[in-house]
């Protein structure tokens, strides 16, 4: 019986998922060779050319998919914790024997190609962060428990910021926060971190404590007149503490921010005037680019925005706006709706798992492949920071890539598991 199942393995395996994986990888391909096109150099399999060199990062990650989906299931789970460790310490030593890009040492450098160990982390992570939640005597509510899984997410977090300044890939671990919400982790935490966000932004733009302050003592005063409490009354005056501290200790954390970093807000926020042919002028082109497409686009290799480089990373952080202004509307819809079924996909298959490692670590594919689309075309449009994360199976690079196609198989093998137990 278990040499029929391992014979029959790929005929247990969600199709869907797989196909419209395949969709995404090959028309991010097509939209690569719009986004660097060369009249000199149009064969689209030339090797000396990013699309050229990108068709051998899909070769390659359709390999890796392949082995993946031969391996025992079994594997993830048993070696979960070394596999973390492993590339824990791949990301430690990557700023002291990787090759310097674009003033960050985060890559290894093999001739022409490159493998940025902070791409795989994410998937590392996950499978780290399923084993430890899957066991049957833990429960995340406890505050031991919560603080091992924190610094699970945290301590790689940390490592890609300070060691690599690789911003962008760092915030990427604060999206398997959907994950632990998903496993029980109380609400207020989800609420703590979103008020975290808006109070920073508001101390930016007020720039007044004292203003703040009143701010917080209208909305203290609103409560309280609805319903009246000795309880309320202690709750709004440790919130308020809370808030002016944060609000105080902004000021601080911003003027201690790297200068782009600081450019890039000032930029999201429309603090100050902007200049449009310096800090201002990525996001710019990019809005260019995409609103010139109109609603049908200007045609496949027509754009000129994109002909012409006025788009900084075309073919990397910024290829939606290649999809948006050769595309247009429709075609920009198409690439969307693609993205939002495979995490719709993912979930839908998280929730039918029977072991709970499968289900955590679905959740954990999902809810990266959300933040990478959000951050990614948010900051196209102007409405997040550009902190440089590729919009997945889409932008050029090998280890984004393969990543992103380690982190959905090993899902897609665990489901088909799942399959081999129901029969």
């Amino acid at each position: 019986m278990r040499q029929k199942n391992t014979a029959s393995i790929f005929h247990n395996i969600d199709w869907i998922t797989v196909l419209i994986y395949l969709v995404l990888v090959t028309v991010g391909w097509m939209n690569i060779y719009a986004a660097v096109y060369n009249e000199e150099h149009y064969i689209i399999t030339d090797t000396t050319q990013k699309y050229g060199k990108q068709l051998i990062w899909i070769v390659t990650s359709l390999l890796l998919a392949f082995i993946i989906l031969i391996i025992d299931e079994n594997f993830y789970t048993a070696f979960a914790y070394l596999i973390f460790g492993v590339f824990l310490l791949a990301n430690i030593a990557v700023p002291f024997l990787g090759r310097e890009v674009k003033g960050s040492r985060s890559w290894f450098r093999f001739g022409d190609f490159g493998i940025q160990p902070a791409e795989f982390m994410k998937f590392a992570a996950n499978i780290a962060l399923a084993k430890f939640l899957s066991n049957q005597n833990i429960k995340i509510a406890d505050y031991k428990n919560t603080f091992i899984t924190l610094m699970i997410i945290g301590v790689p977090l940390i490592i890609i910021k300070v060691l690599q300044d690789e911003t962008g890939l760092a915030i990427v671990f604060a999206a398997f926060i959907f994950t632990l919400y998903r496993e029980g982790l109380s609400v207020n935490y989800l609420l703590l971190g979103f008020l975290a966000v808006v109070l920073f932004i508001l101390a930016l733009l007020i720039n007044n404590l004292y203003l703040f302050i009143f701010i917080i003592a209208l909305c203290a005063a609103a409560v309280l007149f609805v319903k009246r409490s000795r309880k309320n009354l202690f709750v709004i005056a440790a919130v308020g503490l809370i808030a002016c501290s944060m609000v105080k200790g902004t000021s601080t954390v911003y003027e201690h921010m790297e200068p782009h970093q600081k450019v890039r807000i000032d930029v999201l926020l429309g603090r100050g005037t902007v200049d449009l042919k310096k800090e201002g002028y990525n996001v710019n082109q990019a809005k260019i680019a995409i609103g010139s497409g109109g609603f049908w686009g200007k045609g496949y290799l027509q754009g000129t925005q994109t002909k012409y480089d006025f788009v900084p990373e075309q073919d990397t952080d910024f290829i939606f706006c290649t999809v948006g202004e050769e595309w247009g509307f429709v075609g920009s819809a198409f690439v969307i709706i693609l993205e939002i079924s495979l995490i719709l996909r993912v979930i839908f298959m998280s929730e039918r798992q029977r072991s709970p490692f499968s289900r955590i670590y679905g959740y954990g594919v999902a809810s990266v492949l959300f933040f990478h689309l959000t951050v990614n075309i948010g900051m196209t449009i102007g409405l997040a920071p550009v902190i440089g994360i590729p919009l997945p199976f889409f932008s050029y690079g090998g280890s984004s890539l393969w990543s992103f196609t380690i982190l959905l198989f090993i899902f897609i093998k665990l489901d088909s598991h799942r399959l081999q137990i129901l029969r």
